[in-house]
């Protein structure tokens, strides 16, 4: 939807003016002759930004600014002054004003002004959200996974949720670390204070400094207005620093200093402001290494590194994955209206032989595809994507790989392990259809159907295995 921008002046050459310009910009509008008017139009129709003048008759911008205060705090409010009488807007900017406007107006910078303010506002909007949302769904119990790597996780979330302690969290990209260090702030005693993301990887260097650290207006090219950095929106709350690894060495220096002494300094500002911050830090790459390599400093990397919680990969706790299958299922079923709320034993053999370089990401990317394609109550092995059928196996044990020791080999135990993998690469080549995988492996269909009961592959019913054989 466009922005809804109400214009509030008794000169009718300014809101003509105004009319014109901000619906060029895109934004729909309203004009309104005094504040009285304006007030009618506010109950009627809801708006996201009110641009009013200073002196009107009937009622005054600075009482049509307390009737939006009391009646409508999510409404956005700029007052409109004449050159010289900055003393009210700074008066009005007290009373709840977001910004002011001065006559005669400057049209590139009533555009600057009003798109940054409309931009920050659904920013604020999106952020109240979904910070609701993170403390329904991002807590530390909806965490999936019952392997031993996890409990240990889980272990070293609760010990450090309440502890003011700055964490580094490792793992390759897709393991969830953004979701961990949600877990940790929703669930321990910062959680009702701000949770700040930067991705460190996706800001280009030279607008880094002024994310992190804001800037004064001024200070650089395009810098109409004071803008505060993410170090100060995160204020009181946590700061989390994903792929911090990708930081140039130039943001690391400041980054350090913000640590060490808690103050962080605006772009063009002179002074200080204290902050009070949390950080937690997640990467894919291995700092220690970057630290040898001279492309991360030592110092930074001992104070992101207080607590490490390093997440295992999904192919080394490959049993949750009929877990996060399911909650998958679930997630995506529910969001996409659909009804699947099963799926069958060879599609879940397929799925745990997969080895999933993209990890839990990948996982999901594969279920949310799946269930928007699948068209019945389950999801079948024709269902799944083609490259994990075909790509899906495991490395098969090879002689060369088993060592015979002085405590000897468990030649059963090694040939099962063997025959085990190669039916399910065989059921995987024949998309689930047992009795096509029989022809691959050139066995009778009662012999498949033995060997599929044996190792728990699945249902082998005579209706799957007809006369062929």
């Amino acid at each position: 939807m466009k922005p809804r921008i109400l214009v509030v002046d008794d000169e009718e050459s300014i809101r003509e003016f105004l009319d014109i310009m901000l619906r060029k910009e895109g934004y729909e509008v309203t004009c309104a002759e005094d504040g009285r008017r304006a007030s009618e139009l506010l109950q009627k129709k809801s708006f996201d930004l009110v641009i009013s003048d200073l002196q009107m008759p009937n009622m005054t911008g600075m009482q049509l600014l307390q009737f939006v205060r009391e009646n409508y705090p999510e409404v956005l409010f700029m007052m409109i002054t004449a050159f010289g009488t900055t003393e009210s807007a700074v008066e009005a900017m007290k009373l709840g004003a977001y910004d002011y406007l001065t006559k005669p107006f400057k049209i590139d910078e009533v555009r600057i002004i009003i798109g940054h303010a409309l931009r920050s506002h659904t920013l604020e909007i999106e952020n109240r959200l979904l910070k609701r949302e993170l403390v329904k769904e991002n807590t530390f119990q909806n965490i999936v996974g019952n392997s031993p790597s996890m409990h240990r996780v889980f272990d070293l979330i609760r010990r450090v949720a309440d502890a003011p302690t700055n964490v580094l969290i490792t793992g390759e990209s897709g393991t969830g670390k953004e979701v961990v260090a949600k877990a940790i702030h929703y669930t321990g005693v910062l959680k009702d204070k701000p949770f700040v993301t930067i991705n460190c990887g996706a800001i280009p260097e030279t607008l880094m400094e002024s994310e992190m650290f804001g800037h004064k207006k001024g200070s650089f090219t395009g810098a109409v207005v004071d803008k505060a950095g993410l170090f100060e929106v995160a204020d009181e709350g946590t700061l989390f620093l994903d792929e911090v690894g990708e930081l140039p060495l130039t943001i690391q220096v400041k980054l350090l200093r913000a640590i060490q002494e808690r103050v962080i300094r605006r772009v063009g500002d002179v002074e200080d402001t204290k902050v009070s911050v949390r950080i937690i830090a997640a990467t894919n790459r291995e700092l220690q290494q970057m630290v040898r390599d001279g492309s991360f400093r030592q110092d930074l990397y001992y104070r992101l590194n207080v607590i490490n919680i390093e997440l295992p990969a999904l192919r080394e706790r490959s049993e949750d994955i009929p877990l996060l299958v399911k909650h998958f299922i679930k997630k995506h079923s529910s969001k996409l209206g659909k009804s699947i709320d099963h799926i069958s034993d060879e599609a879940m053999t397929i799925l745990k032989g997969y080895d999933y370089p993209g990890n839990i990401r990948e996982l999901e990317n594969i279920i949310e595809r799946t269930v928007a394609l699948e068209g019945g109550a389950s999801i079948l092995p024709e269902s799944l994507p083609p490259f994990v059928n075909t790509k899906g196996g495991r490395k098969l044990a090879s002689s060369h790989e088993i060592e015979v020791t002085d405590d000897g080999v468990d030649l059963d135990k090694v040939i099962g392990q063997i025959e085990k993998e190669l039916l399910i690469k065989a059921i995987h080549a024949a998309g689930g259809v047992k009795k096509r995988a029989a022809k691959l492996l050139g066995i009778t269909f009662r012999s498949m159907r033995y060997r599929v009961e044996k190792y728990n592959l699945g249902s082998a019913t005579d209706d799957e295995f007809d006369d062929e054989g």
